[in-house]
């Protein structure tokens, strides 16, 4: 194991302590990783959503402190490395979810001992919002339980009318509202949303031991409407999910 300390200290028959790190940092010593090549490329074009599974591979496959390293490059040449922003999440509709997702306790499939609730109103959202502001938070993200927004057209309204309000606050707004048709990600945009969370949850191969109630597909459709609205946004997956959920 290479330790820190190994690194640093001096070469004991080296009449230049230095000369290892010279020797491993230079470029020319070994050829560059698929880290170090994106990176480079990510500071000098921006960023990109055209990867390909080879892409991703090769700087998956890059070595450790090259990935940390260039991560780092990457991530300072775009934030201010020395701020972090304080976001709130508030559930705005909790439980009684008609979808089966094995790792979700708001699923209504799942005896939980969480009770389903109504979508919270105007006064108690913008309440909720006024504090987070007050206590240092810039973006408030809202969360409701429930598989789409197909048919819940008052609720979707209410929602809309928050995101102008909290916006009109001086915060950034964040939904997660489960999936979205064209027209109801445009409407988003138009009320000020700045950021949409909509995970993909694990690999299209895997999809069904996670989830039966809805295909991949159809989640990579709602990325597809938020994107092209003009949305930002937030996905992730569960990385190495358990065999049994």
């Amino acid at each position: 194991m290479l330790s820190v300390r190994s690194i640093f200290r001096p070469l004991r028959h080296s009449r230049h302590p230095t000369s290892f790190l010279h020797s491993a940092a230079s470029p020319s010593s070994s050829p560059s990783s698929a880290a170090a090549i994106e990176a480079e490329r990510a500071i000098r074009e921006g960023p990109r959503q055209d990867w390909t599974r080879p892409e991703i591979t090769d700087v998956y496959q890059s070595p450790l402190l090259d990935l940390l390293f260039h991560g780092a490059e990457v991530h300072r040449h775009a934030h201010n490395f020395r701020e972090v922003q304080q976001c709130t999440l508030l559930s705005i509709k909790t439980g009684g979810c008609s979808e089966d997702c094995s790792y979700c306790p708001q699923s209504s499939r799942y005896q939980t001992g969480l009770k389903a609730q109504k979508l919270m109103n105007k006064d108690a959202v913008l309440e909720a919002a006024k504090r987070a502001k007050e206590a240092g938070s810039t973006r408030f993200c809202m969360g409701a339980a429930w598989r789409d927004t197909v048919g819940r057209k008052t609720n979707f309204n209410q929602i809309l009318d928050y995101v102008k309000e909290i916006r009109g606050m001086g915060m950034e707004v964040c939904c997660t509202l489960g999936m979205l048709e064209k027209e109801q990600a445009a409407e988003l945009k138009k009320a000020g949303l700045t950021a949409y969370n909509h995970n993909l949850d694990t690999s299209r191969e895997y999809y069904s031991n996670v989830i039966t109630t809805r295909s991949y597909d159809e989640r990579l459709k709602t990325l597809e409407h938020v994107q092209k609205a003009g949305i930002h946004v937030c996905s992730g997956d569960l990385s190495n999910p358990p065999r049994k959920l």
